[in-house]
């Protein structure tokens, strides 16, 4: 990839970069209830690694 990229393209690989993160710690007691303990990667919708998948972005 080029390392000059345009505007549209930064903002696009962001907020793809963003929906790829865990969800916050206390979303998992809301969710599952305090007693559980669960890592908060469950509850990510969007489970991405920049080297198995690609987007178009």
């Amino acid at each position: 990839m080029s390392s000059r990229k345009s505007s549209g393209k930064k903002i696009r690989l962001t907020k793809a970069q963003n929906q790829t993160k865990w969800a916050p710690f206390w979303l998992v007691p809301k969710v599952f209830g305090l007693g559980r303990s669960i890592h908060p990667s469950r509850i990510t919708q969007k489970k991405r690694h920049w080297k198995r998948s690609s987007i178009k972005a």
